[in-house]
């Protein structure tokens, strides 16, 4: 084992960052016209040079809270390795359709194959069925990899690799695979759900939709990218694995509609041991999205039962939240506010938080709470740093005019490695 490995350690969202993986978006972004936009999930084609100026705060402001690891990088490593770049090459060739160029990969430097891996690989078009394939693409660019929540999960000392619901994702969660296992730069151990259930189209999840609440406490978004057998499998794989100990999984039905409630970290997010930022229609009020409470007892489920709420059951289970309201009070905002992932917040520690600055109202709900606003850049240039060596409340306020337009927020972009213990 290399001294420089870091152990895997996340069991809560709110404890103290220590590590986090980002990847910067890049050509890939660009690689799109508006024929191909709905094949990247996106609503809208980003201009790539913005996104790339608000994705430096945010990476600005991590980059000096944290240790800060970029997916590029550990990708080129893990390509340095024969072996693992053979192995890798395969499970996406062979996923992708496109064997053929396996010896076109193979031959290249790591720095340009993890390039090409990423931000897509032109077609040869030297038959007649390439030539009326009509793609450009043979590797398509990985649009949606600067959202690195998705494709893996981190709980515990262990990293799942997600089943993803599209199959244009899927190479993001082998690269994320093969990063855990072979970069030399982690200590964990893998669960890859795409090895374990390769013919089972109904197992799929993905980390936007994965909640560690407490040590003891999963919350789980059941909607279009997180199926029932999905967190079945997670229930079976993390939750059942110890049989002494008490482990309770609360599964919140989501709409398939509209867009952004794609995941339930677009609707709510823990802020604080005491605090939440909500989308209210969905989480307060009454509708037809059922909340079921599943209990794992010596290594086993021993319930299963509908609950009154997401709110209600973690107050069963200790966890008296106050819910700060996306958008503020006024319907208009709470929907405008959502749709740009208002909701979507990221901790760095108890109490201070990451969030988009345009979302005005939601900022607003926050200062009347008691928390400090704090612009990215700002905090970036050493102001304001006695807001996160202190005990007070604070949220950091990234630009984002084109990064939302992916359909993500802070949360959305960022895959915590290590946080510290949370003193419940």
């Amino acid at each position: 084992m290399e001294h420089n490995e870091l152990k895997i350690d996340v069991r809560s969202e709110i404890g103290r960052l220590d590590a986090v993986l980002l990847h910067r978006p890049g050509a890939e972004v660009e690689n799109m016209t508006p024929r191909n936009v709905q094949r990247a999930l996106y609503s809208d084609i980003l201009n790539l040079s913005i996104a790339q100026t608000e994705y430096e705060q945010l990476s600005g402001v991590l980059s000096k809270l944290s240790r800060v690891y970029e997916v590029r990088d550990l990708l080129v490593k893990v390509l340095d390795q024969w072996k693992p770049r053979a192995d890798l090459i395969h499970r996406i060739c062979a996923a992708e359709e496109v064997l053929p160029y396996i010896d076109q990969l193979m031959a290249m430097p790591s720095s340009e194959l993890a390039r090409v891996l990423i931000e897509g690989l032109p077609a040869r078009i030297d038959t007649l069925t390439a030539y009326l394939r009509n793609e450009y693409y043979a590797l398509y660019p990985l649009y949606n990899f600067y959202f690195t929540r998705d494709a893996a999960v981190t709980i515990g000392n262990q990293a799942l690799i997600c089943r993803m619901a599209n199959k244009v994702r899927m190479r993001e969660s082998l690269i994320m695979d093969a990063i855990y296992r072979y970069s030399g730069a982690f200590e964990c151990s893998v669960v890859d759900a795409n090895a374990e259930e390769p013919d089972s189209s109904e197992i799929i999840m993905e980390g936007g939709d994965i909640i560690i609440a407490r040590e003891d406490i999963l919350i789980v978004g059941n909607g279009v990218r997180t199926t029932p057998q999905g967190i079945d499998f997670i229930v079976d794989r993390f939750c059942c694995c110890n049989p002494d100990a008490r482990m309770n999984v609360i599964v919140q039905q989501l709409p398939s509609q509209p867009e952004s409630f794609i995941h339930l970290d677009m609707v709510f997010t823990l802020l604080d041991k005491d605090k939440c930022m909500i989308f209210k229609p969905l989480i307060m009020r009454a509708n037809q999205y059922q909340t079921v409470h599943i209990v794992i007892e010596g290594g086993k489920v021993s319930s299963i039962r509908p609950v009154a709420g997401l709110l209600p059951a973690l107050r069963s289970l200790g966890m008296d939240l106050k819910p700060l309201v996306c958008g503020g009070d006024d319907d208009w905002d709470q929907e405008r506010e959502q749709w740009h992932s208002g909701a979507n917040f990221f901790a760095f520690a108890p109490g201070k938080v990451i969030t988009y600055a345009r979302n005005i109202h939601t900022l607003e709900e926050l200062d009347r709470s008691g928390f400090e606003i704090v612009k990215a850049s700002d905090f970036i240039a050493g102001k304001h740093q006695d807001c996160i060596s202190g005990d007070g409340l604070c949220a950091i306020a990234i630009d984002g005019s084109e990064l939302p337009r992916g359909g993500g927020g802070a949360r959305c972009m960022t895959m915590p490695l290590s946080r510290q213990k949370v003193n419940w």
